[in-house]
């Protein structure tokens, strides 16, 4: 069985279930301390470890209740961490580009190009379209594909989720990477996935095989 997304990948289904019980590894325990990382309103965990003091001008469509309109930093960096009791980053999007940079382990990325559908950035209905959707993994195997760098431009959304260490494997010390953001991260530059966008951008058979990544309300 294979992804209708991509046929050459399996389908996007959790390796880790945040409902059943997993315990770190003292591996996994040790990251997260050794590093500072705090829960991620995302999921998973993360620091910023810079912020580019140089401050560029914010090109992006102003937010009324902004209070840093005019400028931003030139870019942030953080680490993330998906471990396998808080596997799933959520379909969310960030209004500046971000490169990304694997540190260890295995995951999967899911993009929803949102941005290249007429509409698609702000409207809720009436999209010229379903959105190109790309899935693919990321991790040390280059020679299978897997992926140790990748860009996500502004105005697409993004989700991931924890794969084991090895392909036919079980278990996980974690995900970790890089994220750098250019310009820097603001969180007003940033939106979730709602359910009823998500199901105006993806065709009922996507939906029904990302559901479970997108957010639900609280």
């Amino acid at each position: 069985m294979s992804s209708t997304i991509d046929s050459s990948l399996a389908p996007l289904t959790p390796s880790f279930s945040p409902t059943t019980p997993h315990p770190e590894s003292s591996t996994t325990q040790s990251i997260l301390q050794h590093l500072n990382l705090q829960p991620h309103p995302e999921g998973g965990y993360f620091v910023e470890t810079d912020r580019d003091p140089l401050r560029v001008p914010n090109t992006f469509a102003p937010n009324p209740s902004s209070k840093s309109v005019e400028t931003r930093s030139a870019s942030t960096t953080i680490f993330y961490y998906l471990t396998p009791t808080s596997p799933l980053g959520h379909f969310h999007r960030n209004k500046a580009r971000t490169v990304h940079t694997l540190h260890k382990g295995r995951g999967r990325y899911v993009l929803i190009h949102a941005d290249e559908v007429k509409g698609g950035y702000d409207e809720w209905t009436n999209l010229a379209g379903k959105a190109r959707v790309e899935t693919f993994v990321v991790g040390q195997d280059v020679q299978a594909g897997e992926r140790l760098q990748w860009v996500v431009e502004g105005g697409k959304y993004k989700a991931s989720f924890l794969l084991p260490d090895e392909k036919d494997g079980e278990s996980s010390d974690g995900l970790l990477i890089s994220e750098t953001v250019v310009p820097g991260f603001e969180f007003e530059d940033h939106d979730f996935l709602e359910q009823e966008r998500f199901e105006t951008l993806v065709t009922p058979e996507q939906a029904k095989e990302m559901e479970w990544m997108v957010r639900k309300g609280e």
